[in-house]
């Protein structure tokens, strides 16, 4: 046994949250995708049955009051309020990433107010933030203009309406300033929107101690929600009355069941909404979030952080030297829950297309061999960490697997 296996067992021994791995439904594979897709809680599958064969097929209509579907947009939302750092009341469960974008940036321009025409992207954002930042600023008469969001500061100035930017970055996990860039932002009268896709239950976030305006995110990652599950949109209590939605619907009005011809938004974070909830997913992502029950997301930081050092550090061990880079920071105050590795030029000639490295082609093997992670083109394989049930043993056997697949 090498000496990172034994460490592993030692550290697997004391570790805290190991008890969680068993609310999963999990096999013998090493599964380091949940920054793609969380595994399945196992409580889930009951709890949709439920859903289906009880509330829907029995209460049926009834279901909207009694089984509290009206309610579980706001309901969710509080519950994952806490592991975002917010208090009650301003988070709303529905609707898509995207389309949460989409609210948030169009409301963060009309925020802002006269005279401001330009908004700011994340210029390594994912790419349909940029596509809809893209539509919004046309369809608000703003100018988009992409900035690394190392530069943001330098860049805001007095037409700055609104900045978009992603929290951790999807390709190589650097976790950028959202208290810093945050009060940046609002020091120059601009609204910031944060996308918490790769933050949001992996660590903490602080959106209410740090003054953020609007954030979104999904819930199928590192919440663990199911493919497909719906997005949250996050409005922050002390300007909930000045976002203005675009897409205002009869669930987000003031009278939803008035069917009024005017429009009257909801109070607080209830505008949010936009037409009837995605009941099925909805329930399912509730009964998921039901395994973060005694966990802090502190924990969750302290294991994710240790469990990356761990994958670097059996990585640098095992792995031929010049194989691969390491893309992800190593600094804990600018990491995400996942590592980024890039593959070397020289395995050109082991796994070759057109004469690039092809990570792809590395992933499959991995997979086969019972590791699960994830590339992005060209040449960069993603290992995503979520702390509730990857233990020590599992990165110890990943990157051993990788560095036999490499050599």
């Amino acid at each position: 046994m090498s000496e990172q296996a034994e460490r592993a067992q030692k550290l697997d021994a004391v570790d805290e949250l190991a008890g969680k791995r068993a609310e999963f439904v999990l096999d013998d594979v090493v599964y380091l995708d949940g920054n793609s897709l969380g595994a399945l809680p196992a409580v889930v599958p009951g709890r949709v049955e439920d859903v289906v064969r009880r509330q829907w097929g029995e209460l049926r209509i009834r279901s909207w009051e009694e089984s509290g579907w009206w309610t579980a947009p706001e309901r969710i939302g509080d519950r994952i309020a806490p592991l975002l750092g917010a208090a009650p009341g301003q988070i709303v469960v529905g609707d898509s990433t995207s389309v949460n974008v989409f609210k948030a940036l169009v409301g963060a321009v009309r925020m802002a107010g006269e005279g401001r025409d330009e908004v700011l992207v994340d210029a390594t954002t994912f790419p349909t933030d940029g596509y809809i930042a893209e539509s919004a600023a046309r369809m608000t008469g703003c100018t988009l203009r992409p900035v690394a969001p190392a530069d943001v500061p330098g860049a805001l100035g007095d037409r700055t309406a609104a900045v978009l930017l992603n929290h951790v970055d999807y390709r190589t996990g650097r976790l950028h300033d959202l208290p810093g860039l945050t009060a940046a932002v609002r020091a120059a009268g601009a609204v910031a929107v944060w996308d918490l896709c790769h933050s949001a239950g992996a660590l903490p976030v602080g959106l209410d101690e740090h003054g953020v305006d609007l954030a979104v995110g999904c819930t199928y990652k590192y919440l663990n929600g199911g493919p497909g599950s719906p997005a949250y949109l996050y409005v922050r209590r002390e300007v909930q009355d000045r976002f203005d939605s675009p897409l205002p619907g009869w669930n987000s009005h003031a009278e939803p069941f008035g069917m009024r011809s005017d429009f009257e938004a909801a109070p607080g974070a209830l505008r949010g909404r936009v037409g009837t909830p995605d009941i099925l997913s909805m329930l399912a992502l509730e009964a998921a979030l039901e395994v973060w029950d005694g966990v802090s997301v502190e924990a969750v930081r302290a294991k994710s952080l240790a469990l990356t050092d761990f994958f670097l550090e059996c990585v640098a061990a095992y792995v031929p030297e010049g194989r691969v880079e390491c893309l992800t920071p190593v600094a804990h105050g600018e990491r995400g829950s996942q590592i980024a590795l890039r593959c070397s030029p020289e395995l050109s000639t082991s796994f070759e297309q057109g004469g690039a490295p092809i990570a792809g082609d590395v992933m499959k093997l991995l997979i086969e061999r019972g590791v699960v992670g994830d590339f992005r083109a060209p040449d960069v394989l993603r290992f995503g960490f979520t702390p509730l049930y990857v233990g020590f043993a599992d990165v110890e056997r990943a990157a051993r697997v990788l560095a036999q697949t490499l050599a």
